[in-house]
């Protein structure tokens, strides 16, 4: 197999845009995917299974949580191995990992199948989506494991300096979903016409599919990080390294939490004055989620470059990786904000009818919130930096900080004041008071010494003070 380029040597700004840029496409590729099979579920099958999905996706959202936390917890322990290059510790990571990864994905799936009517009623589920809720969530946590092992095995090899052959598979997932999609629900010659739950099937095959064809091409390239029948051994459990796992993982993992938790606080506030600012809400939230794609991309590829180098000892260009990384979501994030003040309304009138108004609803909060995802995205990059070193407590704190205690806190003290403006300008207040405290945290906090790995051979973080992302 080709050797990957380390992430330790050459350029910075090169090997960012290179490493992020697969990251990115893969996060767009995701959004399409659910889009397209929104339109299915949404235009095809009515408003009861539209609703069945999405109260399904509540569900595995707050799975993924879980997921997530531990997956980049892997890719940071991996990436500071491959740093140090230790192959052997990076394996032993791998073993465990994917023997704990497979027990909490089958653990989660066979829980959720047997509760998913109580999951349902406990999210008051309306009667006429219930039975379609029941049958789409039954399937899908049944591709939880081949959802979470894809994740996983991604996630390990971006930890080891790849990010272009997760892409591919994931693409190869995606492309799947969207063709199967159809088939499934409406049924094509010998294939019976199965509704929604076609489309969990769908979903099923597609990351299984993906899975066993990524761990196929990755024995037959020989990659260095794949366990053999003589290394066996690696897959039993080491509980340190599972409590690193969890006691990194979970604070990653709860991050997602806050975002989302927040978010429906401040959706709740928005229903208070109807449908015609719900409506403009909603519409905002889908260019936003485009604008944010950049920065969720390259603070998942400083996560690793920052890892490598602080594995290697290389603080100097842990350094030169945020600043990298802060200009990158700058140019990005600014170019997409640009475009769409630019074309605000022709933008929105994608999700809006181009006259009354709700458009003109979303084009004044887009005036008003647009602009501050760049502060926001800084924060973002930034706190991917340091949690390359273990430090993950200290962004889920600042976070809850800057959404619940600065963002929701404000928006409901201001409301009957400000009515829905408290809103608006609370996405801006929100961002500042994150990208103020990630600054500060970056420049003088005690995150170059905290550690990540179990192994004893492997030194906490230290490096001398004074770096500044700017």
């Amino acid at each position: 197999m080709r050797a990957q380029p380390s992430l330790t040597e050459g350029s910075i700004p090169r090997a960012l845009a290179v490493f992020s840029l697969p990251i990115l496409l893969g996060n767009v590729l995701q959004s399409i995917n659910g889009s397209v099979n929104s339109v299915w579920v949404g235009k095809w099958l009515g408003a009861a299974a539209f609703a069945a999905v999405g109260n399904s996706n509540v569900v595995m959202f707050l799975l993924f949580g879980v997921i997530f936390g531990l997956s980049m917890a892997t890719t940071i322990m991996v990436a500071q191995s491959v740093g140090r290059k230790d192959t052997a510790e990076a394996k032993r990571v791998v073993g465990t990992s994917a023997t704990f990864f497979l027990g909490i994905s089958l653990g989660m799936a066979l829980a959720g199948a047997a509760a998913t009517h109580a999951l349902l009623g406990a999210l008051s589920t309306p009667p006429d989506a219930l039975a379609p809720a029941l049958a789409y969530m039954r399937i899908i946590f049944l591709a939880l494991p081949f959802m979470g092992g894809l994740f996983f095995v991604m996630a390990v090899l971006r930890g080891a300096g790849d990010s272009r052959t997760p892409f591919r598979y994931l693409a190869l997932s995606v492309g799947l979903d969207i063709v199967l999609n159809p088939l499934f629900i409406f049924g094509l010659g010998p294939l019976p016409r199965l509704g929604i739950a076609g489309s969990a099937l769908a979903t099923l095959i597609a990351q299984a599919i993906s899975l066993c064809a990524l761990l196929l091409h990755l024995y037959r390239a020989h990659h260095p990080l794949c366990i053999h029948r003589r290394e066996l051994g690696l897959l039993a459990v080491d509980w340190s390294l599972v409590r690193v796992l969890l006691v990194k993982g979970v604070p990653m993992g709860l991050q997602l939490f806050v975002v989302s938790s927040s978010m429906l606080a401040l959706t709740k506030l928005v229903n208070r004055f109807g449908s015609e600012e719900m409506a403009a809400f909603n519409a905002a939230l889908q260019l936003w989620n485009y604008v944010q794609m950049p920065a969720l991309a390259i603070a998942a590829a400083v996560s690793s470059m920052a890892a490598q180098n602080v594995g290697a000892g290389r603080w100097d260009r842990v350094a030169r990786v945020a600043r990298t990384g802060v200009l990158y979501n700058v140019m990005s994030g600014g170019a997409l904000i640009g475009l769409i003040y630019a074309a605000n309304r022709a933008a929105l009138a994608l999700f809006l009818p181009s006259h009354g108004a709700a458009i003109d609803i979303a084009v004044h909060l887009n005036v008003i919130v647009l602009w501050s995802f760049i502060l926001f995205g800084i924060s973002i990059v930034l706190f991917g930096v340091v949690r390359a070193t273990g430090a993950v407590v200290a962004p889920l704190v600042m976070l809850m900080i800057a959404l619940w205690g600065a963002r929701v806190t404000f928006a409901y003290l201001m409301v009957d004041r400000w009515h829905a403006d408290a809103i608006w300008w609370s996405f801006p207040l929100g961002s500042l008071v994150s990208v103020t405290l990630a600054a500060a945290y970056y420049r003088f906090g005690d995150w170059r010494h905290a550690r990540m790995s179990a192994h004893p051979s492997a030194p906490a973080a230290a490096a001398a003070v004074g770096d500044s992302p700017g």
